[in-house]
């Protein structure tokens, strides 16, 4: 059937209501989404009539899991209380809705069956048997899967994300690998007007992050960017925030970092999943459905979700840092509500300071519960780097650091090599760049981009590092907490994207390392798989020598333009034959900028 928003598009909507087989025989349920590999399939059961602010408390104190098989396969899948079921457009806090998400990873005819139980704190219990049943535990059902129809930068299309063992994630349904490129900043990304229940509990300004005014985002200079047919919700809000994230992917990014939390201590204090800023343990479904919104427009966008669960400011304000009740709920709560997400990474904090002891239960409580194993990684400071990351080496519940470096080659380099030896090799990003005054200004500060370019972006990703995102910081206009305008940095995102391209239409990047001893040139990066294809990144321009070793045969030599992009271009010397140390020549024009030289077995 097809369905239509307030904004007037048209939604294609399959439903399916199917008779429940438990003990209530009235209750019922309905399968809403398109029953297709790769898509959100929902189901929305009629359960106890309850509230936000309800005694029991629909959050602690019931537990709905659905177990999804076909075959030899099966997940376990939390679900979580909805309210009304529709409470993104009527701001509902009561109802007798229930819900589970799920993405099935192949076509055919998958089963499910319901447990739903009550008890105190049964949520955070994970003895099956504890509680008591009621309602529609029990209920057993069916429904046939397609294939997906969509292509290009849509998610549904090329499946989950993964963590493969290597040092690039991949998407499970086509293979392909993944490269990151996208924004940092504004970390407080979700501190957006037109949420519900959204405020700015630290009153600070767009200017001063220590003002007495308050500043929560509409991304005004964005409501350009959105387009007929794009989501919105109660007539025609989220039009910034979703015009934002068109812009973003129009520039050919592909990920964007936000915190979930940043409460008690934190920079923005202005985002929360929770009924109040002082609670812990009541999440407000209104608001989070109208995030669901917006981040199920990020799927169709090919935006990768790097949710930030804390920041250093309050790494201790759950449980007092430990994996407690509070902890677990909150990170049930995000698994149940937003793990059907195709391409997204748990992030355990910015500048986590938690314990060696408490970050590893948190990797491993959040993969026992996440039946889609999402990737997990952890930011810190450039100064407890070390400290941070060498214990995780080997942990398999841990797949690789969120860098905050200033050295991003030495670093990206260090930990690849690190992680390879102890068995388990990362993915390591880059994900900040300092100074916190400064990251990566506005383009009317630095239109060029230079050291950042030069250093940063093509340092970590010729050292073979997993992607970028850039932070803004809070010296300039359009910082880390009050950028209302991703056109402040257009040039930066043209850098980048033209950085991405480079590497998937040129190299086989999977097969390439970090080869920085073939070139003769002390300034340069070489990425190389020797004998096959190398790669030199000459952040001054000139020329070099390349040690094409005992290889045979001729080489091709072409340029790239990392300023400007485009095709790739001949310079003085069309080839060099091995074996041997030969010249790359010198570059087509613009001698003394950087350049990026492709040396390639013909």
């Amino acid at each position: 059937m097809t369905l239509y928003s307030k904004s007037g598009f048209a939604i294609s909507v399959f439903l399916l209501l199917v008779t429940a087989a438990a003990s209530d025989a009235g209750a019922r349920e309905v399968i809403t989404g398109e029953l297709k590999k790769w898509h959100n399939i929902t189901i929305t059961f009629n359960g106890p009539d309850c509230g936000e602010a309800a005694t029991p408390n629909p959050f602690t104190d019931y537990r709905l899991n659905v177990t999804f098989s076909k075959g030899s396969k099966s997940y376990v899948v939390p679900g979580y209380y909805a309210a009304d079921g529709n409470a993104a457009e009527t701001s509902a806090v009561s109802g007798s809705k229930w819900r589970v998400h799920f993405v099935p990873n192949e076509a055919g005819t998958w089963k499910y069956v319901t447990t739903f139980r009550t008890g105190r704190n049964i949520a955070v219990n994970t003895d099956k048997s504890a509680g008591k049943a009621l309602a529609f535990d029990g209920v057993k059902g069916t429904f046939t899967v397609a294939a997906s129809d969509k292509t290009g930068r849509d998610h549904r299309g090329k499946g989950f994300l993964g963590y493969v063992g290597s040092r690039y994630l991949q998407f499970m349904g086509t293979g392909e690998y993944f490269l990151k490129g996208g924004a940092d900043s504004p970390e407080n990304f979700l501190a957006y007007g037109d949420f519900d229940n959204t405020f700015d509990t630290g009153k600070h300004t767009p200017q001063d992050k220590d003002g007495s005014k308050g500043f929560i985002h509409t991304y005004a200079p964005h409501r350009r960017d959105w387009h007929n047919g794009d989501p919105t919700w109660k007539n025609g809000k989220g039009k910034g925030i979703i015009g934002a994230l068109n812009y973003l992917a129009g520039k050919g990014m592909n990920s964007v970092y936000f915190l979930t939390y940043n409460l008690d201590g934190g920079d923005g204090k202005d985002v929360w999943p929770w009924t109040g800023p002082s609670e812990k343990c009541r999440f407000d479904c209104s608001k989070l459905d109208q995030w669901e919104i917006v981040f199920t427009h990020m799927d169709r966008l090919g935006l990768m979700l790097h949710v930030i669960t804390q920041e250093q400011e309050n790494d201790q304000g759950l449980d007092g840092g430990e994996l407690g009740p509070q902890r677990k709920l909150y990170y049930r709560e995000l698994i149940a509500r937003f793990s059907h997400h195709l391409a997204l990474v748990w992030n355990l904090g910015e500048e986590n300071t938690n314990t060696n002891t408490q970050r590893r239960a948190f990797c491993r409580y959040i993969k026992d519960l996440d039946p889609y194993d999402h990737p997990i990684v952890c930011h810190t400071f450039p100064d407890k780097i070390e400290q941070v990351y060498r214990p995780l080496l080997g942990y398999e519940y841990f797949d690789g650091p969120s860098l905050q470096t200033n050295d991003a080659h030495k670093q990206t380099v260090k930990w690849i090599d690190l992680s390879g030896r102890s068995g388990r090799k990362w993915f390591v990003s880059l994900d900040e760049v300092g100074t916190a005054g400064t990251g990566v200004k506005p383009d009317k500060d630095d239109y060029w981009h230079n050291e950042v370019r030069h250093k940063h972006l093509w340092g970590h990703l010729m050292a073979g590092g997993a992607g970028v995102e850039w932070y803004f910081g809070y010296k300039y206009a359009h910082n880390d907490l009050n950028c209302e305008d991703w056109r402040s940095r257009d040039n930066m995102w043209n850098q980048t994207r033209y950085a991405l391209e480079f590497f998937h239409q040129h190299l086989p990047f999977t097969e390439m390392d970090h080869h920085d001893e073939l070139t003769a040139a002390g300034d340069d990066y070489c990425f190389a798989q020797p004998g096959k294809v190398y790669v030199i990144y000459l952040p001054k321009g000139g020329t070099t020598k390349l040690d094409l070793g005992q290889s045979a045969g001729t080489f091709s030599v072409k340029w790239y333009n990392p300023r400007g992009g485009g095709p790739l271009q001949s310079g003085s010397l069309k080839s060099v034959r091995a074996p041997g140390m030969v010249s790359v020549g010198r570059p087509p024009s613009d001698p003394k900028k950087d350049w990026v030289v492709l040396v390639r077995l013909r």
